[in-house]
Formats: structure tokens, C-alpha cells, sequence
């Protein structure tokens, strides 16, 4: 599935920073003197879009039970509920919460561990960070953030290649050191379930110490633990009973793939010979070790290569190998002793001509007379072939089957050590795809999913050689050109993509049409290292898209300092926050036909210790990438409901709502608080929405929307007009007030269009019942336009820009008498 962009620029492309944020924010809320930080100080408040990726366990009679989940945690648990123990969820997220919180406590500090879950066929590999906090109720609460990756492979084929060998795949579990502790079956076929002499049921899930078969013996476990320790293969053999047991182990970072051969008539040398090998099903034959002539095949090597059985016996051993590996294969018998095991796969020919993968065993022992090998045949070419798919997947996107960030980030610096070494130049240029979101909330993801597919097919098309394209992660992609390029290139090869990537689509039969901008770095001038050079394209790619997208951009030094500027305002803005620098000003609200102030909008101001007011236009959009904007807004609510209780009953106030706080969950009961603190009663609070709000989550939003009003609490649809699809909001919920937004206000008595917008809205309220607030009155001449058009409210310039609360008391005190003298 692809990635939706979110509402801040740059959210889903900085996931990966989610872990050392949690980490920081534990860190930064413990206090000197104590073991564990407090639950609210850590896991309520500021977390935002974090809390969607959080499972709350509380300890219960020394068992941990899941409290609450976030909407992804949900979905990676596959249960909703809330309030369960650990036992009633999946094994697989139940054994990895129980590894991280065990550990975590154990510890007292945050635990990462991976979890391997098996999805239809697919391994998804998923981080878990458990947060141990004490919560003042009493008991320890584990926070755990869960999040995917972003990797994965298909089990299935890895697993089903073969049908002779028994399949098992372990996960290996880790101790708090690191070092792998356990194993736990993930998969087999049906097999290794044969082979082991098991019950189907009794092996999937268990963990070897909790089993009893031949996997579960010391040498096993340790042989596996050295493989996942060391990143590497391993072959051995096991005895039991009457049977020898051959088992290939591989491992993949925590994932092991264990495949189990049963060479017991291998090793039987009291059997006959003809049982042993006339009837064998693994392919077999004997050749005379001096003249390398075919002695005898058995019927399965018959079938397997494909030559007659005369025809084999006039062969040569050298005849079914590739004529680049026979002088090496040739030295390689030579130099055998009486038993013969290849530790590297050997290349075969068929009699169709095809080749395949081999392993081989080879005894020597005297054939009718003769000194020769016996041979026998493993056919691994499947299984190579799976082990090429899951290291190809591991370097590629499975979506669209381009390099994957991983690949990108090692060809950059390969490419980047020659281009320095030899003084040429790298180019990496940043794609980004203008109004690919539209595609996903209007056609669905399954149709983006088309749509990034036949993208990547246009980036083949044009990328070529020893350049790269790759998939960064959802409509992100990027290209490195490592031919020496001049920067007069980089920028016709950008703009021949542009002109590519917005060419219209086709998909199902729709006719879809996107954009794409671009931002180039080139080397060695912008940066001599991946990290540097990656960095500075993506700053290009954001001017690129502040100039109107659809265009490309270079880097410039520029950019770099405006980074600094942002990054410094950054850090201003979370220590603004913890040293109460913010304040509210209010601007009132006008009631036309009284011409009497009947409430005010509370709106955040920033008064900077240095720098003095900061403009709400700067630094609200970046409080909102940050994830400061909830907690921000949390204040803003209690702040507004304390003052506006000393204000005369009939005065209301006004609340702006952002998204972010809708994405929190705790809105309704942070509205409540608000009130109840304050005493403020519910009709005198309005909270002021955008119809951003309704552009995700719409029903989970709607839902919260209804809870509001069912408060008592007046809800406002702000900047009514300048969206898309703002009528189709009146009808999905019942607004108490629509904000005409100021563009039309501005130009009312100079333009007749925006006269008939503002005249279709007021009327448009007046059958609704809804009142009618228009924004920005700053002459008579507009305020005129606005009574004669029929609107009950207006705010502006003209009454009083936003004043601070010790003001209010003498705004009231001037429209008062104002009114009075009007009377």
C-alpha cells in the first residue's frame, strides 16, 4: 500500500525519526533522583500522530494487559478492543510486546525490539519501543510505539521452493544484551513436520526451549545462535535414532531459515547397494575416478537431467559441466579425499541445455572393479533462486520494484568514492509527485498504488546505465546520474522527467493527471558525502515546490541558511512553549443588527524574548510539522475559557481547532476539562473548525464533532467558500456559524463576483438558520455592503485588530456606549 502524504510537508518522510524522538522525550521527563519518568510527562499531550502507533499496557497482578491503542497499533494487532490481556491477542505481537516490556522493565530505560510478523505469506518486519513510565495511580505503564519498516518479503516462495526438504523458519529472540536468547517457529512446511516427527499444531509459535524434538537440542540452538550472532550459513548433521539428518541454516538479521534433508540412506553402508541407489529419489550416479566415464545412473538422475540413460552411460563427468568451470571443477576432484562434500554449490547442465544449481556428496569405493565416486545430487537451484528473490527484495520496493532507500543510499556512495576519487561529478535529484494525494482520497489507494507503478515504469524508461531510480517511500522517488554530469544536463534531464511525469495517465479506464517537482544536488560542490548531497537536494525540492511546483530547482546556499533559520525557530518554539511565552489576544465579534460586541476569537500570539511578536503565520504552520500545535492548542482552550468567564454572560468566545487535535483522541474530554476548570458555561464557548478537518478520518471526525455539540458547545466552520467541497460539509454536519472568508470581503465594493458570493452565502445561511460571520471589515463601505447583503456578524480592522485580555474590558466599555449613542 502506498504512503498518503499527511498535512505537514515532510511528516511520513521523517518516520524513522520517531524512535529517537520517544527516546529523547523519555529521557528529557525523567527527574533526578527517579528510576522511571511519569505516564503523563511522556505518553499524554504532544505526542500527535505518534499516539495513532502506541499500545498502553498497564501491569494487572503481575501480568500486562492491553489498555489502549492507537488506530495503526490496532491494526497491526488486528484487534480494536480495548482493556484485554496480552494472551488474547496474535502470538506473534503478543511474544514481541512480552520480549520489549520484560526487558524495558527489567532495564528501567526504553526497549527497541523487531517484530516478524507473517501477513498472507508476507514477513513485515516492525520496530517496538517500550517506554516505562510510573503512573501516580500506582502500578507501571509501558507505552509501546509500534511502526513498520517499510521491508518485507514473501515467505511462501522462500519456504514452498523445494518438496523434498523439510522448511522451518525461526525468529530469533533477544536477550537484554542483544544476544539471541530463543527461537521461535514462524513457519514450516509440511515436511519438516514429517521429518521431525511432530504434530502439525505442536511446532508453529513454540519456542524451542518450550518444545521437544530434534530442533530443540544444545547443538542445534547453539549452531542457530552462532549463525544469528555472525550473519552467516551453516551445515551440519544430527543423529537420532536411526535416521541422519542434514540441516542448511541461513539467516536473515533475526529471521532464520532452517532446511532439514534426511540423508539417513546416505549413511546406512550395511544396506544394498542397488537400494541405495537404483531406487534412491535424489539423483545418483557413479563414474571411474581416472577416466571420469559414467559408471551407473540411477532412474532419478535420469529424470532430473534429461539424457537417456545410454546416452549417459558414453558420457563423461565434464560433459555436464559449463565449459568456464571445468578445469576448476577438474582440480577440485583431483584433489578430494575418500569422502567428497561440496561447500559451495556447483553449476550442472542439462540436455535441454539449461543449467542448474547443485550440491554434491561423493564417497569413493570400488565400483565393479573399478575405483570411483559415488555421487549423489541436491538440487538447490529453487531454493537459490529464492534466496536471490529475498535479497532482491531487501534492496527494492516491492511496490514498484526500483531500489529502495536502503540500495539508494549504497549506490550514492559508491558512486560518490569514484566521482571524488576520479573528479567527477554525481547528480541526485529529489521527485516528489504535485497532487498525487488528490488521486488517493478521490479514486482510493489501490488506484494510487496503479499510479506509482506506472511511474516507476516512465523513471525505467529515462534512467538508464550506471544511473539509479528509486523508490524513498510514498510519492517520493529520487534518481542519482553518476556520468560526469554538468549541471546544464542535470537540468535538461529534470525537465524532460517533468515533462514525462506529468503526461496524463490511464488507469481503469480513468484519465488521471499529476505533477512532479524536483530538486538537484550536485557533487562535489553541494556535498561530498550521500547524507550531505541527499540533504541538500531535498531543500532544492522544497524551494521547488514553494515556487509553484512543476519545476526543478538547484541547490543554493541560500536554502542551507533558511534550513539554520528554520531549525533555530525550532528550538525557540518548543522553549517558548515550556517558558510561557505565548499569549492571547482577542478580536471582537460584532453583531450587526445591535451593533454590540457579542463575542471575541481568541487568537495565539508569540511574543519572542529577542526577536518580539513572531507572526502566527511563521511559526503555527511549523508547530504543526513539529507536533507542538495539540499541546499548544490544549493551552490556547484552558486559557480562553479562564478569561472569557470574567466577561459578561452574553459575551461568547471563540476557539480556533486544529486538525492535529482531532488526530489526539482526547479532544472532547480536553473540551471538557477546559469548561469545567473554567466554569465557563458550554453555550459561551465556539470552537472554530476548517474543512481540513474533514479531509481524513471523516466519520471519526464527524463523530467527535457530534459530541461537541451534544456539550452544548457552538461549532463554526471557518474560511467558508474557499474550499472545494464546502456544501457538501453543511450537509455531512449541522454548523451553528459559517466564516465568510476575507478575499471576498476585501474586494466586495470592487468586484460584482465577489458581492454575488458573499449575497449566496448570507442567503444560503438564512435558509439553513446558520449565522453569518464575515472576516476582515476594514471600511464603512464594506461593512454597508455586508448589512445590506443580510449578515448577522462581522470582525475586523474597522472594529479593533486582536487586543490583549486586559483590553477587552474597555472594548466593551467603548461598544457599549457606542450602542447607547446609536439608541
Amino acid at each position: 500500500m502506498n504512503a498518503a502524504k499527511g498535512q505537514s510537508t515532510k511528516l511520513d518522510a521523517k518516520l524513522f525519526d520517531d524512535v529517537p524522538v520517544l527516546r529523547r522525550k523519555w529521557q528529557a521527563a525523567l527527574k533526578p533522583g527517579e528510576t522511571l519518568p511519569r505516564y503523563e510527562n511522556v505518553l499524554l499531550g504532544s505526542l500527535g500522530r505518534l499516539a495513532d502507533h502506541l499500545v498502553l499496557l498497564k501491569c494487572d497482578n503481575g501480568a500486562f494487559a492491553v489498555s489502549r491503542t492507537g488506530r495503526y497499533a490496532q491494526n497491526w494487532l488486528g484487534d480494536a478492543r480495548w482493556n484485554i490481556p496480552m494472551d488474547a491477542l496474535r502470538p506473534d505481537c503478543a511474544t514481541v510486546l512480552s520480549e520489549a516490556v520484560s526487558n524495558a522493565i527489567a532495564n528501567n530505560r526504553p526497549y527497541l525490539a523487531a517484530a516478524h510478523c507473517v501477513r498472507a505469506g508476507m514477513v513485515r518486519t516492525y520496530d517496538v519501543l517500550a517506554l516505562p513510565t510510573f503512573s501516580r495511580w500506582g502500578g507501571t505503564l509501558v507505552g509501546a510505539y509500534v511502526n513498520e519498516r517499510g521491508t518485507e518479503f514473501n515467505l511462501i516462495d522462500a519456504i514452498f521452493c523445494t518438496t523434498d526438504d523439510g522448511v522451518v523458519s525461526l525468529s530469533a529472540l533477544r536477550d537484554p544484551t542483544g544476544r539471541p536468547l530463543d527461537f521461535q517457529v514462524v513457519h514450516h512446511n509440511q515436511a519438516a513436520v514429517k521429518l521431525l516427527d511432530v504434530a502439525e499444531h505442536s511446532l508453529l509459535w513454540q519456542r524451542l526451549s518450550n518444545s521437544d524434538h530434534l530442533l530443540c537440542s544444545q547443538e542445534v540452538v547453539g549452531r542457530l545462535r552462532a549463525a544469528v550472532t555472525n550473519d552467516q550459513s551453516d551445515q551440519f548433521e544430527i543423529e537420532d535414532d536411526n535416521r541422519s539428518l542434514r540441516l542448511g541454516v541461513s539467516a536473515f538479521g533475526n529471521i532464520v531459515s532452517l532446511v532439514i534433508s534426511d540423508v539417513t540412506s546416505l549413511k546406512r553402508r550395511d544396506a544394498s547397494f542397488r537400494l541405495l541407489f537404483d531406487s534412491n529419489p535424489m539423483p545418483m550416479w557413479a563414474f571411474d575416478a581416472e577416466t571420469m566415464d559414467f559408471v551407473r545412473v540411477n532412474d532419478a538422475a535420469v529424470q532430473h537431467y534429461g539424457y537417456a540413460r545410454e546416452t549417459f552411460l558414453r558420457m563423461k563427468v565434464q560433459e555436464i559441466w559449463p565449459k568456464d568451470e571445468q578445469v576448476g571443477y577438474t582440480r577440485a576432484l583431483r584433489d578430494a579425499g575418500d569422502i567428497y562434500q561440496s561447500e559451495h554449490p556447483w553449476r550442472h547442465v542439462k540436455a535441454d541445455g539449461s543449467e542448474i544449481c547443485v550440491l554434491t556428496f561423493g564417497r569413493r569405493l570400488i565400483i565393479e572393479g573399478r575405483e570411483g565416486y559415488l555421487v549423489v545430487v541436491f538440487d538447490i537451484t529453487e531454493r537459490r533462486k529464492a534466496e536471490a528473490r529475498i535479497a532482491h527484495m531487501a534492496l527494492h520496493d516491492g511496490l514498484t520494484n526500483l531500489a529502495n532507500r536502503a540500495l539508494h543510499r549504497e549506490r550514492l556512495g559508491d558512486a560518490l568514492e569514484n566521482g571524488n576519487a576520479a573528479g567527477k561529478h554525481v547528480a541526485v535529484l529529489c521527485i516528489d509527485l504535485d497532487l498525487f494525494k488528490n488521486v488517493n482520497d478521490s479514486f482510493g489507494h489501490a488506484m494510487g498504488d496503479h499510479l506509482l507503478e506506472q511511474v516507476a515504469d516512465r523513471l525505467r524508461s529515462r534512467v538508464a546505465g550506471n544511473n539509479l531510480a528509486a523508490r524513498l517511500g510514498g510519492d517520493e522517488f529520487a534518481v542519482i546520474l553518476t556520468d560526469d554530469i554538468s549541471p546544464n544536463r542535470a537540468s535538461d534531464f529534470a525537465a524532460e522527467l517533468i515533462r514525462s511525469l506529468s503526461a496524463p495517465y490511464e488507469i481503469d479506464g480513468n484519465q488521471v493527471v499529476i505533477g512532479a517537482s524536483v530538486g538537484i544536488a550536485l557533487s562535489p560542490g553541494d556535498g561530498t558525502s550521500s547524507e550531505e548531497l541527499m540533504r541538500n537536494a531535498d531543500m532544492a525540492l522544497y524551494r521547488a515546490k514553494e515556487d509553484g511546483r512543476g519545476t526543478h530547482r538547484f541547490f543554493e546556499r541560500e536554502m542551507d541558511y533558511q534550513a539554520q533559520r528554520r531549525r533555530e525557530l525550532e528550538l525557540d518554539l518548543r522553549r517558548a512553549f515550556a517558558d510561557s511565552e505565548f499569549e492571547l489576544h482577542y478580536q471582537p465579534l460584532v453583531d450587526i443588527a445591535s451593533d454590540k460586541i457579542s463575542g471575541f476569537e481568541a487568537l495565539l500570539r508569540w511574543r519572542h524574548p529577542e526577536k518580539g511578536m513572531i507572526s502566527p503565520a511563521e511559526f503555527i504552520p511549523l508547530a504543526e510539522e513539529i507536533g507542538l500545535i495539540a499541546p499548544l492548542g490544549e493551552w490556547v482552550l484552558r486559557d480562553a475559557c479562564n478569561e472569557a468567564v470574567k466577561w459578561p454572560s452574553e459575551i461568547k468566545v471563540a476557539v480556533n481547532l486544529s486538525p492535529a487535535q482531532f488526530r489526539s483522541l482526547h479532544l472532547v474530554q480536553v473540551v471538557i476539562s477546559a469548561l469545567a476548570n473554567s466554569g465557563l458555561a458550554p453555550k459561551r464557548l465556539e470552537l472554530e473548525i476548517t474543512e481540513s478537518v474533514f479531509l481524513a478520518e471523516t466519520e471519526a471526525n464527524l463523530a467527535i464533532l457530534h459530541q461537541l455539540r451534544e456539550l452544548g458547545v457552538s461549532i463554526s466552520l471557518d474560511d467558508f467558500g474557499t474550499g472545494y467541497s464546502s456544501l457538501s460539509y453543511l450537509r455531512s454536519f449541522p454548523f451553528d456559524k459559517i466564516k465568510i472568508d476575507r478575499s471576498f470581503v476585501k474586494d466586495l465594493a470592487i468586484r460584482s463576483d465577489c458581492g454575488a458570493i458573499v449575497r449566496a452565502i448570507s442567503g444560503l445561511g438564512r435558509s439553513l438558520n446558520i449565522t453569518t460571520t464575515a472576516e476582515g471589515v476594514e471600511t464603512t463601505e464594506q461593512l454597508d455592503w455586508l448589512r445590506a447583503e443580510g449578515c448577522n456578524e462581522v470582525q475586523g480592522f474597522l472594529f479593533s485588530a486582536a487586543r490583549p485580555a486586559a483590553e477587552v474590558g474597555q472594548l466593551l466599555l467603548r461598544f457599549g456606549a457606542r450602542a447607547s449613542k446609536a439608541a
